[in-house]
This record gives structure tokens, C-alpha cells and sequence, in this order.
């Protein structure tokens, strides 16, 4: 009775398990994995056909600094046999697709909270923090704690113009009080088959910003067909990959889920009842049917048609289509990117590219750059902009006091044209019906646990009240921070909240405790957005909930974070949510009975189990797994 996900994962849901990936990619943040490798007392990649390394974050840094980060990843990939693609080449995520690493039924990890979108291909896709990374690269493989899984119903046929965007967009307005936080969501239902595999791709790619651990849909024969499609482009350009004989072989053993498959969550989405909508501003979950946000002619003065989610060719005819023969607007910035050097090809090919040139667009090489806040076009104070990427949180693509609304292709080059967030065509206010089909709830109960030698049995702090959900990495961390490789340890934490709340640094005291929100660390699987806390003194984060990348970020670290929904509802009846942060009483935990004490208030958590506790006292998972290889090593000589 298990899910595709536990199939391809070798486990149930809840489950600690080891997996060993088919594929690790990691982008600009490869040298600072090589680092971790090297800290871990490693000097071979133990499989090179195993990571796969693409520079694509900072592209537009054409600083000797950064050009040297670049030559030295590029110099490693040669000695250790590994596949490295050249800044140009295209986004990581666009690569690993195109290029033929993701394959359905496999598990393809990446050093990027944007690996979500191998699920397009029915493949098992999902990010890994930088110590995975390192790990893999070592051993082979890494821990990995199979997740509830969730079930996706797609209902009926999308209207003409919807596209995969609009629909994720509805999902994550929807269903926006954490459904499928930290969940693997199988898409299934008649619905799939009347999205394409760029529908897919962009639907993956964003369950992300849903919050789920990954997001899958099945390998069926629109797939198939894209595979064969694949395959011979691949091998006419006489690249590595896989043929048709392969994909052949691949659908005749194709998964599925069990049909008395386990899910903790099923959802509905009536794909008929979709219309183009707006995400924003600052969150992603926050969503604006297009003819109502028409209506106010909200001024835009940038507009974006790059990324991940929404640079591949069906998202640059989309734009094209409605460019064509116009031009953007007095006062608008228009940049473009395609999501790969192969795709801009393509474009050109077609004619697109001098379209979207005769519109007005600033061309951008294919790379991340604004969609992170790096490189030309990022938001200025005070400036509105419009982004077919996949967030929009606040200071992300630039400054914080600007504001970003998402939308799809068409919808950003419609505004584009006319200086304000408009429709490329006439839509019905229609609200999208989707509802929760059953929801199946997983008991748990504190009763205290076990302390192995070395973790602490009681912690006390100063409550630092955060009194914000979603709190997203880019706000723990900015973008602009995470790339540098000369940060030094009391910068990145006087860096730490700097984008949330810019007079964090001067409140916080060394120990204090941090309480936050529903579903802490949302957003990019930067590992500082932990580690920056943990050099700033500060011991532990409490949270209703927490992103399960940031959660593993922070065990892999040594830093303790600790789940207390209930705590968290007292500090927001209690202290209220006057400003970003506020200073509250006294708190202690005692790990030895799971319970928090705040004055003459006691709340139950769920006890840390050994395997957080042992990465804890080592001080991270670096030195579980230096112990793993050193051990090995004693027993081959």
C-alpha cells in the first residue's frame, strides 16, 4: 500500500532512512560544499557520476573574486571526473532536466530548495543543504526522513490561456494554513493529462513556495512522449543522456501509487474554475484574481520574465504573442532571460527573441541573477515589479521597502506593456474551487525522552518574539549575503533578521530564544539563514512549525529548533504584534520532559529523538559523517 514517493524512497512515511541519490546537483554554492568536504576530511568524490555542478546564481559578477570562486569549482570538477557546466550555460535546475540527469522513478537531489521540480518527470526530486551535499560526494548517500504524503486531485480541463502558473498560484492561495507543509504531494487525477510538461515543470517547481518537500506527478504517456522527444534531441546533438530505447524500458516498469496507497491529506482543484491570478506582494500565498487587481491599475516599474519556473520556450512565446507588434510602457523595465543558453537559441530561431528586442526588453544571460537579487534590474525603494519567478518576499529582488507581485508569462508582458498589472485578455471573475477531500491526522505525544551524553538536559533564554508565519530565509538572510565567500562570522550575524527587521541586531542578546510563526525558514535552502542565528548567540528557535529544509539545515549545523504550536499561540495572545520584534519573559526548556515553561505557563513538545540529539553533541552532521569516513578508513587498512 505505499505512495510512488515511498516506493522510489525505499520507506514508509516518518521513517529515518538512508537514500542514495542517482544525481546531487550544486550550483554556486559548490565551493562552499568543497569546503564542507574538505572539513570533513574527505579527498575523493566517492562516485564522480554522481553530483553534477552548474554555475548559474551570480553570473552577472564578473568580479576577480567571484571569477575565482568559479575557476577553482571548475578546477575541482576536473580532478574529481564530475560533470561541471560554465556560467552561461543555463539555470541549475533547467540543466539537469535538459541535459538528462533527471529520469523518472530515480531521486535527484539538489543544493537548491528549487529541486522540487525533478517531479515533473515523475522522479522523486527534492533539496538537500550543503552538508548533504558534502556527504553524498563522500560516502555515496546521506539520511533522509520520508514525509507525509499528500494527494492532489486535478479535476477537469484549464480554460484557454490558463497556464501551469495560475494553477499553482491558486494552490498556494487555496490551501494557505500549511495543508501540505513538509509533505511529498503526488498529482494525480484527470486533470493531468491537459498539463504540458512546461505546466508540470512550473507546478513542481513551486510546491516549494506551498510548502512541500516535493511535489510529483506520474509518468504517463505525456511524458512518455516528452522523454522520446528528449531523447532524440540529446542524442542528435551526439550529448549524454538516455535514448529511446531507455524511456521504452522506463514505461514498461513505470510506478504508480498503490491504490490503497496511504495519504495523510487529499485535495481537490477544479481545474475549469481557474483564471489567471496574482501573487503578492511580499507573499506568495497571498492571492488577487486578475480582474479584480485590474480594476485598481496597480503601477508597475519593473517587469521580469525569467527563472526556473517560467524561462522555457512556452513561457517566451506565451510573452511574445502578446508583444508582438507593441511596446512596454514609458517608465517600465522589461528584462528577460531564458532559463538556458540552448533555449535563447531556440528563441532566436523562432524569431521570438527579436520580438521581445522590438518590444523594449533588456536581454539577461541565462541565469538566476534578480529572480535572488543579484545582478542588473533588481527592485529600488519605493519600486512596484512584476515577475514570472517563483517569489517575491520581501527585499529578495532587491530593496525591502519595494514590492513584487507574481504572475505568468502572459500576465508580466500584458503589464509590461501597459505600466500597470493588467490581463493579456477578458476573464470572468471566477473563483477557483478547490476543498480538503479527507485529511488524516498523525497522533503525537510528549512523554519525555531519553538524553544521550553530552546534550543539554535544560536551556533558559530570553523569549525573542518574531510574531510573523512564513517567516522566509531571505529574511533571516539576504541573497546579496549568501554567495560571498569572505563573510566572516560576526557579520553574518549581525546579518542575521537584517532583512526582516533591521533592529534585530541591536534587541538580541546573546541567549536569547527566538519564537516564530507557522512554517519557520520558508523559501531558499541557504544553510546561513540557520548558522547565522546559531554565531549570533543564539541557542535555539521555537516555531508553531518549521521548513523541513531549514529544520534540516539547522540539525546539520548543531542547532537545536524545537516545534511548540501551542507556546505560540500564547505569545501572540500575550505580547501581540506591535513590531517585528518584542522582547518577552523568561522561558525553559527541559528536554528530559519535553515541556516549556514561560512564568507560571507549561507547554508540551515532541521529544528530540537520538538522531537529532547525536548530530547535535558532534556538532553537526560534517563530523558524524568525518567519523563515518574515518572509520572506514581504519577498516581498508
Amino acid at each position: 500500500m505505499p505512495t510512488l514517493i515511498e516506493k522510489i524512497a525505499g520507506g514508509a512515511a516518518g521513517e529515518f532512512i538512508r537514500i542514495r541519490p542517482k544525481h546531487v546537483m550544486t550550483h554556486d554554492n559548490t565551493s562552499a560544499v568543497m569546503a564542507k568536504f574538505r572539513a570533513i576530511g574527505a579527498e575523493r568524490i566517492h562516485d564522480g557520476a554522481q553530483p553534477v555542478f552548474v554555475i548559474d546564481h551570480d553570473i552577472q559578477n564578473k568580479s576577480k573574486q567571484n571569477l575565482d570562486k568559479y575557476a577553482r569549482i571548475e578546477s575541482f570538477a576536473r580532478e574529481q571526473n564530475v560533470d561541471f557546466y560554465p556560467a552561461g550555460t543555463g539555470i541549475s535546475h533547467q540543466i539537469m532536466i535538459e541535459r538528462g540527469y533527471v529520469t523518472p522513478g530515480s531521486i535527484i537531489v539538489g543544493s537548491d530548495s528549487h529541486s522540487n521540480m525533478y517531479g515533473a518527470l515523475s522522479a522523486l526530486g527534492t533539496p538537500v543543504v550543503r552538508t548533504d551535499a558534502a556527504s553524498i560526494w563522500a560516502i555515496g548517500e546521506t539520511w533522509w526522513q520520508v514525509p507525509k504524503q499528500a494527494r492532489l486531485l486535478l479535476r477537469g480541463q484549464p480554460r484557454p490561456g490558463v497556464v501551469g502558473k495560475d494553477v499553482i498560484i491558486a494552490l498556494c492561495g487555496l490551501f494557505n494554513n500549511d495543508e501540505v507543509l513538509n509533505h511529498a504531494v503526488e498529482f494525480s487525477g484527470d486533470g493531468v493529462t491537459s498539463l504540458s510538461m512546461e505546466d508540470r515543470m512550473t507546478i513542481a517547481n513551486m510546491t516549494t513556495e506551498w510548502g512541500a518537500l516535493s511535489g510529483i506527478f506520474p509518468f504517463d504517456a505525456v511524458l512518455r512522449d516528452w522523454l522520446l522527444d528528449r531523447a532524440a534531441w540529446l542524442g542528435a546533438r551526439e550529448l549524454p543522456g538516455y535514448s529511446p530505447e531507455e524511456v521504452q524500458a522506463w514505461w514498461d516498469k513505470k510506478e504508480a501509487s498503490d491504490g490503497d496507497a496511504v495519504f495523510h491529506i487529499e485535495l481537490e482543484l477544479d481545474l475549469s474554475t481557474v483564471i489567471p491570478h496574482v501573487a503578492g506582494p511580499d507573499h506568495v500565498k497571498v492571492m488577487r484574481a486578475l480582474p479584480d487587481i485590474e480594476k485598481e491599475r496597480l503601477q508597475i516599474n519593473k517587469a521580469y520574465l525569467l527563472s526556473c519556473t517560467n524561462g522555457r520556450i512556452e513561457d517566451l512565446v506565451a510573452a511574445s504573442e502578446v508583444l508582438d507588434g507593441e511596446h512596454i510602457a514609458n517608465g517600465v523595465d522589461f528584462y528577460v532571460a531564458a532559463a538556458s543558453k540552448s533555449i535563447q537559441q531556440q528563441a532566436e530561431e523562432l524569431g521570438i527573441w527579436q520580438i521581445l528586442k522590438s518590444a523594449g526588453a533588456t536581454f539577461l544571460p541565462p541565469g538566476c541573477g534578480t529572480c535572488i537579487g543579484l545582478g542588473a534590474g533588481t527592485l529600488n525603494d519605493g519600486e512596484v515589479g512584476i515577475s514570472a519567478t517563483n517569489r517575491n518576499f520581501k527585499g529578495r529582488m532587491g530593496s525591502r521597502n519595494a514590492k513584487s507581485y507574481l504572475a505568468s508569462p502572459a500576465v508580466v508582458a500584458a503589464s509590461a506593456i501597459n505600466g500597470y498589472i493588467s490581463s493579456p485578455a477578458t476573464y470572468d471573475a471566477v473563483e477557483p474551487r478547490g476543498k480538503v477531500v479527507a485529511r488524516r491526522e498523525q497522533q503525537t505525544s510528549a512523554f519525555g525522552a531519553d538524553i544521550i551524553a553530552g546534550f543539554p538536559t535544560r536551556l533558559t533564554g530570553r523569549v525573542l518574539w518574531l510574531p510573523v508565519d512564513n517567516m522566509n530565509t531571505d529574511g533571516i538572510y539576504s541573497g546579496a549575503m549568501t554567495y560571498r565567500d569572505d563573510v566572516t562570522q560576526e557579520a553574518m550575524g549581525n546579518a542575521a533578521m537584517d532583512n526582516y527587521d533591521p533592529h534585530f541586531k541591536d534587541i538580541a542578546q546573546e541567549g536569547d530564544i527566538v519564537v516564530s510563526g507557522r512554517n519557520f525558514g520558508t523559501g531558499s535552502s541557504r544553510e546561513q539563514a540557520a548558522t547565522c542565528l546559531k554565531v549570533r548567540g543564539i541557542p535555539c528557535v521555537i516555531a508553531a512549525s518549521f521548513n523541513e529544509t531549514y529544520k534540516r539545515n539547522a540539525i546539520n549545523n548543531g542547532f537545536l529548533v524545537i516545534e511548540c504550536p501551542a507556546l505560540v499561540d500564547y505569545l501572540r495572545a500575550s505580547l501581540g504584534e506591535s513590531s517585528p520584534t518584542i522582547v518577552g519573559e523568561t522561558l525553559t526548556i527541559d528536554f528530559t520532559k519535553a515541556v516549556i515553561q514561560t512564568g507560571e505557563e507549561t507547554f508540551t513538545f515532541s521529544p528530540l529523538g537520538p538522531v537529532p540529539q547525536e548530530v547535535i553533541v558532534a556538532g553537526g552532521a560534517e563530523a558524524v559523517v568525518a567519523m563515518n569516513l574515518a572509520h572506514s578508513n581504519c577498516l581498508t587498512h
